[in-house]
């Protein structure tokens, strides 16, 4: 099966995407869209967003299955998600490598960019795999190698140092999709391009997405000014002609379903 790769531009929306709670929302907001598609038409259903975060998605999925349940590890969000989603959502703090629920319990798992924080994702996916019933679908999108290649580019002209998450290949990834248990049905690649102010823009909204977390980072703290400096002069190399910073995402997203065993 191979993965057609399609390239899209989002426009910036600067101002209003500052003040909410989820700068990031646009990246999250087109990748969980295209998941929709996929999602199964029954309403008789129970659905669980394994890293609902600020709840967008959780609450779209209230409204269209009959029980669901909100899970993140953070009790920030989670507070954030009770106050403003629909009060019939169930909320769950917990691990996804320990997901609080029983074996054979949900119909449909759906997970909107949460999965390339995961590592060893293996474990991730065999409790995804637990909680789903025979037949159930794990829906999903994760970001690849590939991602941010031009704030890579630029820093590495400046040092040696990582200063990028590094998410893995989609090569590496793929295979665990399948197995005696699972079988990925369908799967997309999408480069997706954000437009930036500039590249204090795309810094904070890396922040909010929890992509400025390195953990190969040899150098701890901010970067010195003049590193800094220099990094932005690089990225200038693929400002676009109207002035606009783009930064690039790879999505990768499938359908996989739990077989009978």
């Amino acid at each position: 099966m191979s993965v057609k790769t399609n390239r899209f531009k989002i426009a910036r929306s600067f101002g209003s995407a500052s003040t909410s709670y989820d700068i990031s929302a646009r990246l999250q907001r087109y990748c969980g869209k295209h998941l929709m598609p996929w999602l199964p038409n029954r309403n008789d259903l129970t659905a669980l967003d394994l890293g609902a975060g600020t709840g967008f998605f959780t609450e779209l999925l209230a409204s269209r299955y009959q029980y669901v349940i909100g899970l993140d590890i953070s009790k920030k969000m989670l507070n954030f998600s009770k106050e403003n989603r629909n009060q019939s959502i169930h909320w769950l703090e917990a691990d996804a490598y320990k997901i609080p629920l029983q074996d054979n319990s949900i119909d449909l798992v759906y997970s909107n960019l949460m999965i390339q924080w995961c590592d060893p994702l293996d474990l991730v996916l065999n409790e995804v795999m637990r909680v789903l019933k025979p037949g159930g679908l794990f829906v999903f999108s994760t970001l690849i190698d590939g991602t941010l290649f031009e704030l890579k580019s630029a820093w590495a002209q400046v040092d040696n140092d990582q200063h990028v998450i590094d998410f893995k290949k989609e090569s590496d990834i793929r295979p665990l999709f399948d197995g005696t248990d699972r079988k990925l049905l369908n799967a997309k690649q999408q480069d997706i391009v954000l437009e930036y102010e500039n590249v204090l823009h795309l810094a904070h909204e890396l922040k909010s997405l929890g992509a400025n977390h390195v953990p190969k980072k040899q150098a701890k703290g901010l970067a010195g000014k003049d590193k800094w400096q220099k990094m932005t002069k690089s990225y200038q190399d693929f400002i676009e002609p109207s002035g606009i910073y783009p930064a690039t995402y790879k999505a990768f997203s499938g359908l996989v379903v739990k077989l009978n065993n």
